[in-house]
């Protein structure tokens, strides 16, 4: 009896080294990751900027189709130009105006005649033009002034409400200034121009 738990103990000693023997042989071992190849860096080519397309008309050296970076000013086009010629006054044009695509810049435009008719057929008050357009995205307020039935006030609106929105994207958005009725805008669609 002595002898089979001899027997008995010698087996449960030498199983519970088996155990302990493939435990420490299988930490110890490191384990096989899979191999995985670096990724390749992805670095994007930077865009060009975008562009837009402008003409540049009148009085300068090279009067033309410009192709300049969004954000370009209006004397960023001029100079684009060959600038304006010797003589010709930049002060009828806001020089610092941020361009659009499709932007008309005309340097040393006529200036609009306030001349009135002898006959007053026209019936315009004095001072207000009766020949020639003004530009709604480039005109002062003073130039909005000259227009049939805009007064003062009226004028500084339709400056304000462009500086607020942004440059008109035709001359039909006069109409969301406040105050400009559809028979404002009917007397005065004639001398204006985007």
């Amino acid at each position: 009896m002595q002898r089979r738990a001899i027997y008995l103990v010698l087996a449960m000693s030498l199983a519970v080294g088996a155990i302990f023997f493939s435990l420490a042989h299988g930490n110890a071992a490191a384990p096989i990751k899979p191999s995985i190849a670096p990724l390749p860096s992805f670095s994007p080519e930077p865009l060009p900027p975008a562009i837009i397309v402008v003409d540049v008309a009148g009085k300068v050296l090279h009067p033309g189709i410009y192709r300049l970076p969004q954000g370009s000013r209006a004397v960023d086009a001029i100079k684009a130009a060959g600038k304006q010629l010797k003589g010709v006054s930049l002060t009828d044009i806001n020089l610092a105006e941020v361009l659009t695509d499709g932007e008309q810049i005309i340097v040393g435009a006529p200036a609009v005649s306030t001349s009135i008719s002898k006959s007053k057929k026209a019936g315009a008050a004095k001072g207000k033009i009766t020949s020639g357009t003004i530009n709604i995205n480039t005109a002062t307020v003073v130039q909005f002034e000259q227009l049939p039935g805009i007064g003062a006030v009226m004028a500084a609106r339709i400056f304000a409400y462009r500086t607020a929105h942004g440059a008109f994207a035709t001359i039909n958005d006069l109409t969301k200034v406040s105050g400009m009725g559809k028979s404002k805008f009917a007397n005065l669609k004639s001398f204006v121009r985007i």
